[in-house]
């Protein structure tokens, strides 16, 4: 009976992101056999034609752009188509990966449907909203300007006031100016070399390059989303011939999406084998204990900001229990429970009799979860606290059952999720079965980490827009948190670059990470009859003590969507973290008003 509960469509993840609507997407399907678009003439001569021709482009910042007006007479008449590292013991990695707190945990105060991905598409049709998700990153180019340039204008001349352009900026900067020259009359070279390009007035000679490399690339993600493949090649030649992966961040970014562009062409060609793609692949797992992880973990706050968090949360919530079972989905290092222990063992109001954490992993890579439990075995003896590790290996997450995970009946239970759920998108079947198992263990909460990114769009050019901007942000982090270790910083962006490749390269049915915003998963969570409860004043608190606490905090960003925590680098979103109970209320209330 209970199982009949869930019987429901399977939720649609790239639907749900409404980039392109069904109805739409049939109509260009009709349009398109056995008639080629008028624009497609135009480019055969050499001109340009924007990522889309179905947008209400920078009406405010560019009202002189006759580009935008070409191409919004052309909609009104027609439908256009649119090095490796030595490794530590984990031991040392545990004793290392935690600033000390500037205060104890425990004494802050109070101050639609997952089916089967969507086929990917490519066809100029469904390209239909780019340019408006472009516009949209590129919104903020005006305000930045008068910002900024307004400032410096106030100062002494030949002194320079106006801060450094970050990473996304420039990103943002070429979107409006990629936009302004999709003017057909410009072709593919001569808008680099324009006298008077559109918003690069005031920027310094390196912003200039930077803006017009950005430029490149999205000239040549648009030729390979309309598989004009040897104008692509040409562009991202260029883009190669320019970019690096040893230079600025900027440079970085490009040269890694270039590089995946370049691998979708070559596979979409028949030059690329899967050899190839394994030689590329040779990064640390998402276990690895060396080196580059660890000044990650220390450097950069994201993680230390969820994690603990997370833990601040479970603290409140398991109220009087004496035991407190965590099931954590994917463990990893573990390193955030060496903090639970430390934080518990110093509580002294209610003391805990005993802490028992099973994690999940596949039967693959049992000797990394068991070295992982080794070692908080360890550290739990070394401080005489109560501790139990357990460990289930299963071949997929299809097998997982409630009787796998020993729950007593004395128990407060807590589930983590930390970037495991966004792996099983692409399995719609094991993600719904994994959460109708952690339903019915009915924990006391659930917390979900997850990439605050949508990089499961069907559609390739929305996809790599939105996967460049993120990127772009997350490199410029990491050029400030690490800038005082390159070595391990390139490691990291090589892993960075492994996942760029997922998003831009590999086809639909290959790709395994798919990210997806809070909103999405709220939507599936809701099947469910999972409710959000936000956090306390205490656990905001928390999280706000850990991001000051790093030198590079003052870029990192702490935000609300709705009760989720959102933790971004200078205002871009990069991690979520969300906590939820299970409702035991009429499965109607929630469903009342869902369309599936």
């Amino acid at each position: 009976m209970a199982n009949a509960l869930f019987s429901f469509t399977p939720f649609d993840f790239g639907g749900f992101q409404s980039d392109c609507p069904p109805e739409d997407y049939e109509k260009g399907e009709a349009v398109t056999k056995g008639k080629q678009y008028p624009l497609f003439s135009m480019e055969e001569q050499g001109q340009v034609y924007p990522l889309c021709s179905e947008y209400r482009a920078y009406h405010d910042d560019l009202a002189s752009n006759k580009g935008l007006h070409f191409f919004k007479d052309q909609h009104q008449q027609q439908q256009p188509p649119p090095p490796k590292s030595n490794c530590l013991t984990l031991d040392e990695y545990f004793g290392s990966c935690f600033r000390a707190p500037a205060q104890p945990i425990q004494e802050v105060k109070k101050s639609e449907n997952i089916s089967k991905p969507n086929k990917e598409s490519s066809h100029p049709f469904v390209l239909s909203s780019s340019l408006e998700l472009l516009n949209n990153y590129g919104s903020g180019i005006k305000k930045l300007y008068v910002n900024q340039f307004s400032k410096a204008s106030n100062q002494t001349p030949h002194v320079e006031t106006r801060k450094k352009l970050s990473t996304e900026e420039v990103m943002r900067v070429a979107g409006a100016r990629y936009i302004h020259f999709s003017d057909p009359r410009y072709d593919d070279f001569s808008m680099l070399m324009h006298p008077f390009g559109y918003a690069l007035s005031g920027l310094s000679e390196e912003e200039t390059r930077d803006v017009e490399l950005a430029h490149l690339l999205l000239t040549a993600a648009e030729k390979v989303g309309y598989q004009q493949y040897d104008r692509a090649n040409r562009l991202l030649t260029r883009c190669e011939w320019i970019a690096s992966e040893r230079a600025n961040p900027v440079q970085r970014v490009v040269y890694c999406f270039a590089e995946a562009l370049r691998e979708r062409i070559d596979k979409a060609t028949g030059r690329f084998t899967q050899k190839e793609r394994e030689a590329k692949c040779d990064i640390p797992h998402g276990l690895s204990f060396n080196l580059a992880v660890l000044s990650f973990h220390q450097n950069v706050p994201f993680n230390q900001i969820t994690q603990l968090t997370s833990i601040q949360a479970i603290m409140e919530n398991i109220g009087s229990a004496r035991k407190l079972h965590v099931i954590d989905i994917e463990i990893r290092s573990g390193v955030q429970w060496t903090a639970m222990m430390q934080a518990l063992a110093e509580r002294e109001q209610r003391p805990l009799e005993h802490l028992k954490i099973t994690t999940v992993g596949l039967a693959g890579i049992h000797n990394k979860i068991e070295e992982t439990g080794r070692s908080l075995e360890r550290f739990a003896k070394s401080m005489n606290f109560p501790f139990t590790f357990k460990a289930i290996y299963v071949s997929s997450m299809m097998d997982m059952k409630e009787e796998l995970f020993e729950i007593a009946a004395d128990e407060s239970l807590a589930v983590v999720s930390n970037m495991a759920l966004r792996t099983l998108i692409s399995s719609p079947d094991c993600l719904e079965n994994l959460m109708r198992v952690i339903k019915n263990l009915n924990p006391t909460l659930m917390l979900v980490t997850e990439v605050e990114a949508n990089h499961n769009s069907p559609i390739f050019v929305n996809r790599f827009i939105e996967a460049l901007f993120f990127h772009s942000a997350y490199f410029d982090c990491l050029e400030t948190c690490m800038e005082q270790n390159i070595e391990h910083k390139s490691i990291i962006e090589a892993a960075f670059s492994h996942g760029i490749r997922e998003i831009v390269a590999v086809g639909d049915k290959e790709r395994i990470a798919r990210s997806v915003k809070i909103d999405v998963w709220r939507a599936f969570f809701s099947r469910f009859r999972m409710v959000e409860i936000g956090f306390s004043e205490s656990s905001s608190y928390q999280a706000t003590l850990v991001h000051k606490q790093f030198p590079c905090g003052s870029s990192c960003t702490l935000d609300k969507n709705g009760k989720c925590l959102l933790v971004g680098w200078k205002g871009t979103p990069i991690h979520s973290l969300s906590a939820w109970k299970f409702s035991r209320e009429r499965l109607g209330r929630f469903f009342a008003n869902y369309r599936f």
